[in-house]
């Protein structure tokens, strides 16, 4: 129990939770930002998102992917449920992790690839159970180029930022 608190205490330092409110805070900007598509739910809040997590870890990517999400869909007055928006937001996520584990383990070239693939297809797809394979079709081409545009966004920042001595050199290996 004392080891758990210990690493609480090291993760919410003062400087991650101020970085975090500052992309969180680009996130809701990005969120304003619209692509058309059927849901109004298509935007530029994830890049901050992919960006946070290939610069500074996965769990920070996730926390600011997450919520930028969600920022999207308060924007769009949440078109889909409440309860859909968090299952996309949990999706937002999990794709910010795997554009940190495929940047990381690969290179960045194939965490863009991965990352595009997964937000624009998988997430897709998983609307089927919920809006049919009309939903699906219907954002396919909005998600997949939603999904590229914030990458790149990303993947471009990450590459700028990288050279400075904004982010700690143990980060630095896409």
């Amino acid at each position: 129990m004392e080891e758990l608190q210990k690493v609480k205490k090291e993760f919410w330092t003062v400087k991650r939770i101020a970085r975090l409110a500052i992309l969180i805070a680009l996130s809701g900007v990005g969120a304003l930002v619209k692509i058309p598509s059927p849901t109004g739910t298509v935007a530029l809040d994830s890049a901050p998102g992919f960006f946070t997590a290939v610069a500074f870890g996965p769990v920070e990517g996730m926390i600011v992917a997450g919520i930028g999400h969600l920022f999207t869909a308060l924007t769009a007055g949440f078109p889909m449920g409440i309860p859909m928006h968090l299952y996309i937001g949990v999706q937002m996520a999990a794709w910010a992790y795997l554009f940190w584990l495929s940047s990381k383990k690969v290179n960045l070239i194939v965490g863009i690839i991965v990352a595009t693939i997964a937000n624009g297809v998988l997430s897709a797809a998983l609307t089927i159970p919920f809006g049919g394979v009309g939903l699906f079709v219907g954002l396919l081409a909005p998600l997949l180029v939603g999904s590229l545009v914030n990458i790149l966004i990303a993947a471009a920042a990450y590459k700028v930022v990288s050279k400075s001595n904004l982010i700690e050199e143990e980060n630095i290996k896409a």
